[in-house]
């Protein structure tokens, strides 16, 4: 009996000692870093802001072409423009260098193709409302990454332009909350 209850303690124990090493890559994935506020690591914070980026071009050009609405489909416009800036400054910091030991992704998260795959079966006023929808999502989850690479980011560059973005970023979450209003 005693033994067994030193193995569960043991086996806790173990648990929590392996969290912060197994938290850095599934913790940001799955939400749990923004929601304790956690900085992510470097090659976290390029994986999910360039995947953030590829999810917001497509779904915005898909909504540019799709929506039924001329607000949502100037606040497409945008995000592609923006968006598309925002992936060409991080290719140019990963092939100056300044990126260094860091990879960038080639395609969107499963859950991000999901949620692209669900605005092309829908068409007019479903669709428009889905988009705004993921726009919020989207935009909460980028300011949350940037704010808190921002602050504890571990490479100097990208931790300076992690800063810089924020208030695009931001004013991009503002400009998608108030698209139903």
């Amino acid at each position: 009996m005693i033994k067994s209850g030193v193995f569960a303690v043991c086996l806790v124990a173990a648990g929590v000692l392996a969290a912060p090493a197994f938290a850095q890559s599934v913790g940001e994935k799955t939400g749990v870093n923004s929601a304790l506020g956690i900085t992510p690591s470097t090659q976290d914070f390029v994986n999910e802001a360039a995947m953030s980026d590829m999810f917001e071009i497509q779904a915005s050009q898909l909504a540019a072409q799709k929506s039924d609405d001329a607000q949502t489909k100037t606040f497409a416009q945008k995000m592609v423009a923006d968006h598309t800036k925002t992936t060409a400054d991080v290719k140019s910091m990963a092939s100056s260098g300044k990126l260094t030991g860091v990879n960038l992704p080639t395609d969107m998260s499963s859950s991000q193709k999901s949620m692209l795959d669900k605005l092309k079966g829908l068409n007019g006023k479903d669709f428009t409302k889905q988009y705004h929808s993921d726009q919020v999502s989207a935009h909460k989850d980028a300011v949350s990454l940037f704010e808190r690479y921002g602050k504890g980011g571990d490479n100097a560059d990208l931790k300076g332009w992690a800063n810089k973005t924020l208030p695009t970023l931001q004013d991009h979450l503002k400009m998608a909350q108030d698209l139903d209003k």
